[in-house]
């Protein structure tokens, strides 16, 4: 059995940003990755100017950006009528007027590498939570797994689920899901990116035509793409065969793009695409933030950045309470409603685009023209800093928290 201030359940953006901000707040800390290592495909790979800005107020956005990226400073769809700007991340202010587009595996290794070098730190891989551990009515721990020891327990002060949108630490916990649907899955796969341009200089765009909608975003040497088929859709497309799935994705994509490197299913990955919310974030001990908390629609790739604000948030109320050795339930409490108003904006703005936009699209039954907002934002560019500002920023961005005002050298590791 180990004994930390804090243990996070899950490495993924939301549990490793935590945990390095919390290490450096002077607080001993363990993060529980279920996996070997964080080489995932098809994971979010956008990482917002908000994250950015983070990252540099705790002096590692210089470190970040030398690994290999792509900046992004417009987005555009094409339809049938032609091709329209629909954010421009370049007249946004500060220093990170783009997205960058690092595979998340690349940023996780990065904040692991640093959180690491503070001794109160520990991450420990192939550690799949099970189980809460509780006494009188709070939670004081986790039942963790491990291919080399089986089951064993840590207890901690707080336990910090971030386990994802299919959190079992949420399912043991037993707490209320609102859910509010999506009228669509999303298919992911890679095409190789032909050497001369084929289609506008745009870092991601998006392709909607009568029933189908397509996205692909510039990683350098391919494209990362997201095929949008109707709720339950991807067996109609396995039935009517593979061959016809190509043929189909031809008609969407600028002459030019190579479809050699989609071979077969096996190239293709399905996202069920869910968006919800707990109504509480917490209980005593237990603290959800994330996916865990709420799963966001891939629109806008916003989930990553909504993670990582929800850290620094926690970070910055919950590190004087471990430091003190006691987190009562109210200070919880706090972080969800310090994060609630970013979530449901985000989630209301999303849910409204999916029912009045991609459903219509995705049900085929009418022509689709160029939406008036599109051709609007098109017509008056200085509007276009205004979707980049809540794609880039959102709403009620989080600072990084102060460093211990102790040096964090100084702190006991993680007892085992």
């Amino acid at each position: 059995m180990s004994e930390v201030d804090c243990c996070i359940a899950g490495g993924g953006p939301a549990g490793m940003m935590l945990g390095l901000l919390l290490a450096r707040q002077g607080v001993a800390v363990l993060v529980l990755e279920e996996h070997g290592d964080f080489l995932r495909d098809f994971r979010g790979d956008t990482v917002h100017p908000s994250t950015l800005r983070l990252l540099d107020e705790l002096g590692l956005a210089e470190e970040f950006l030398r690994l290999p990226h792509q900046e992004v400073t417009r987005l555009g769809v094409t339809t049938d009528d032609g091709t329209y700007v629909l954010a421009d991340f370049g007249r946004l202010p500060g220093a990170f007027p783009f997205l960058a587009f690092v595979p998340q595996w690349d940023l996780l290794d990065f904040l692991a590498d640093r959180a690491r070098r503070y001794p109160n730190f520990q991450l420990r891989m192939n550690a799949e939570a099970v189980g809460l551990v509780r006494e009188d009515g709070q939670v004081t721990g986790v039942r963790y797994r491990t291919p080399e020891d089986g089951e064993r327990e840590v207890r901690s002060q707080l336990t910090v689920a971030a386990d994802g949108r299919n959190s079992g630490l949420r399912a043991a916990a037993g707490l209320r899901l609102r859910e509010f649907g999506a009228p669509m899955d999303v298919l992911w796969f890679r095409l190789a990116k032909p050497s001369a341009g084929a289609g506008p200089a745009l870092g991601a765009a998006g392709r909607i035509t009568r029933g189908r909608m397509l996205v692909r975003i510039d990683r350098g040497d391919y494209w990362q793409c997201a095929h949008l088929v109707p709720k339950g859709g991807y067996a109609a497309l396995q039935a009517a065969g593979f061959g016809a799935f190509r043929d189909d994705l031809a008609r969407l994509l600028p002459d030019g793009v190579p479809l050699d490197t989609l071979r077969s299913w096996d190239d293709v990955r399905v996202l069920s695409v869910r968006v919800d919310r707990l109504t509480r974030w917490h209980q005593p001990g237990l603290l959800f933030i994330g996916d865990a908390a709420h799963a966001m629609s891939p629109l806008g790739g916003v989930g990553i950045n909504l993670a990582v604000q929800d850290a620094a948030a926690a970070a910055r109320l919950l590190a004087g309470p471990l430091r003190d050795g006691a987190v009562p339930p109210r200070r919880l409490g706090r972080v969800r409603r310090r994060r609630l108003l970013p979530t449901v904006l985000t989630q209301l703005v999303q849910r409204q685009i999916q029912t009045r936009v991609l459903s219509r699209i995705l049900a085929g039954d009418r022509p689709i023209g160029t939406p008036r907002v599109v051709r609007l934002l098109d017509r008056h560019p200085a509007l276009q800093g205004l979707p980049a500002r809540a794609i880039g920023i959102g709403v009620l961005p989080e600072h990084a928290p102060p460093a211990a005002p102790s040096d964090p050298a100084t702190k006991a590791a993680p007892r085992s």
